[in-house]
C-alpha cells in the first residue's frame, strides 16, 4: 500500500451484509490513490459473526502495522455507526468523519436489527465524539432510502451538529441504486486535505 505524499490516510468502512469491494468504495479508493492518499478498506465479518467486538478487532488488525498518520474515516450505513464507535474510543482526534446513509438504533428490519444490536447496546459519548471527530465532518442521505428513513440519518447529523446533505433519488447511496461512484465524498475529502495536512 502506497504511503500518500501528503501523509493522509482514508479508512473506508462498509456496512452490514456488505463488503469493501461493493458500492462506490473501489471507485473512491482509486480516486484517492490518484490524488496521492493512502486508503484502507477493512473487511468486517457480516452477516455471520457480526458484532461490534468482531468489527473493532478486524479494524485493529487492518491498521496494526501502519505508521501513524492523520486519518479520515468514511462510513456507509452501519459503517457510519462503526466510525462513531472508533472516534468514541480514540485517544487522539481523527482528521475527519464522512458518513453516508448513517443511522442510530434498530430500523425495524429483521435481517439487520439482530446482527446490528451490539453496535447500539451502549449509549454514544456524543461529547467525546464531537471533540475527536475532526474539523471536517459531512453527512449524506438519500431522500428515498428504503432501509434508513431520512429522519434517522437526520438524527445522527443532529447529534454531530452537522447539516444533513440529502441526495435526490439516492436511495441507500449504494450499488443497488446505481451508486458505484460518489463524487461528493471524493470532493469533500480532497477539499479537506489542504487543511488537514500541513
Amino acid at each position: 500500500m502506497m504511503q500518500g505524499q501528503m501523509g493522509l490516510r482514508v479508512v473506508v468502512l462498509h456496512g452490514a451484509h456488505g463488503g469493501p469491494d461493493t458500492n462506490w468504495f473501489p471507485w473512491l479508493h482509486a480516486g484517492l490513490e490518484r490524488a496521492g492518499m493512502e486508503v484502507v478498506r477493512p473487511r468486517f465479518p457480516t452477516p455471520q459473526g457480526q458484532s461490534l467486538k468482531a468489527w473493532l478487532e478486524a479494524y485493529d488488525r487492518a491498521v496494526a502495522l501502519l505508521a501513524p498518520a492523520p486519518t479520515i474515516l468514511v462510513g456507509h450505513s452501519l459503517g457510519a455507526t462503526m466510525a462513531l464507535r472508533l472516534v468514541e474510543r480514540a485517544a487522539e482526534p481523527f482528521s475527519g468523519l464522512f458518513l453516508a446513509a448513517g443511522f442510530i438504533g434498530a430500523l425495524g428490519l429483521p435481517d439487520y436489527d439482530a446482527i446490528n444490536a451490539s453496535f447500539f447496546a451502549e449509549p454514544f459519548d456524543w461529547k467525546g465524539i464531537g471533540e475527536r471527530k475532526g474539523s471536517a465532518c459531512r453527512c449524506w442521505a438519500g431522500e428515498d432510502d428504503p432501509y434508513v428513513p431520512l429522519p434517522r440519518s437526520q438524527e445522527l447529523a443532529d447529534h454531530l451538529g452537522e447539516p444533513l446533505e440529502v441526495v435526490p433519488g439516492g436511495g441507500h447511496l449504494n450499488g443497488e441504486t446505481g451508486f458505484t461512484a460518489f463524487p461528493q465524498v471524493l470532493d469533500a475529502i480532497l477539499a479537506t486535505r489542504a487543511s488537514v495536512v500541513k
